[in-house]
């Protein structure tokens, strides 16, 4: 009587064939992930700008709690309202768990890139209200 089943050199090469499509699978994964925190950092910044802008230009202040909550919406960004509406953005990791190292360069050069900080990722001033709305 013969039994049917796999052999165990057919499940071993199932198992090493499953090992290198995984081996190749995870840092696409991580790398995707990155990139993923990356782009909502650089969103939630632009947003936070607009955002200030448009209330700074409506009421010609900020409200008690808008830069609090603008701020809170940003993890690599300090930002900073002067009483005449100068916007400065700082390249400041506030929360080193949700904007490391690896992001926190890319996301300074792409700012940079885009108008939102100095060349070189320094921090840069933004004018809110009036003519000179800076976005």
């Amino acid at each position: 009587m013969k039994r049917s089943g796999f052999t165990m050199i057919e499940l071993i090469f199932v198992i090493v064939i499953l090992g290198i499509l995984a081996a190749v699978a995870i840092p696409k994964l991580a790398a995707t992930r990155e990139d993923a925190k990356i782009s909502a950092e650089m969103t939630s910044v632009a947003q936070a700008l607009q955002n200030l802008a448009a209330e700074w230009t409506a009421r010609g202040v900020l409200g008690a709690n808008t830069l609090a909550q603008q701020q809170a919406s940003v993890n690599c960004f300090t930002l900073a309202v002067s009483a005449d509406g100068n916007l400065t953005i700082t390249p400041t990791a506030n929360n080193p768990t949700a904007c490391p190292a690896a992001v926190s360069a890319t996301v300074y050069t792409r700012a940079a890139a885009s108008g939102l900080l100095n060349a070189g990722g320094t921090a840069k001033v933004h004018v809110l209200g009036g003519s000179s709305i800076a976005l």
